[in-house]
């Protein structure tokens, strides 16, 4: 899906819910719950469409987020899923073609929805912040955006109110 270091912006700032590669047990309180929920994503792959999400503050657990589409992402807890539909991302992004870095800080909004599971009903809404910092690739000794990155961080942080019935 990214091939190129742009394809790579516009993807990842489209991922910016949050995102997953290890998964633990999440915990929510019994009955119904409303409070500040925080996500953290990161990945190190300009060219994965999901990565590892922690969860915590009305409930607790690691998640896998998959990309769905430019604007919905799923995500996959042991004990249930919810989709996070979140705006593009806005923000200062450069890219030096001297030394091929790229840095990418941006914001937005999300809205959570369409739970299962443990997260049936689960409602909520908020803003996150992207930060990517990469190191694009050289070919005959001058940056080119036709390959994959040769070093990638990306890191989304998100908060706002939730509601677990």
């Amino acid at each position: 899906m990214r091939k190129s270091i742009t394809a790579a912006i516009v993807a990842a700032a489209n991922t910016a819910a949050v995102g997953g590669a290890g998964v633990a047990a999440a915990s929510t309180h019994s009955g119904g719950a409303t409070g500040t929920e925080h996500f953290q994503g990161m990945s190190t792959s300009a060219t994965s469409s999901t990565f590892s999400v922690i969860a915590y503050g009305v409930f607790t657990g690691a998640a896998v987020d998959h990309q769905v589409s430019n604007n919905v992402d799923l995500f996959v807890f042991p004990n249930g899923t919810f989709r996070v539909h979140h705006s593009n991302g806005t923000g200062p992004q450069t890219f030096n073609p001297k030394t091929c870095l790229l840095t990418i800080d941006q914001h937005g909004t999300y809205r959570l929805y369409g739970g299962t599971g443990k997260y049936a009903g689960i409602r909520g809404h908020g803003t996150f912040r992207l930060n990517i910092l990469a190191i694009g690739a050289r070919s005959h000794g001058k940056c080119t955006q036709s390959k994959p990155p040769v070093a990638f961080h990306q890191l989304i942080n998100a908060s706002g109110p939730v509601s677990l019935p």
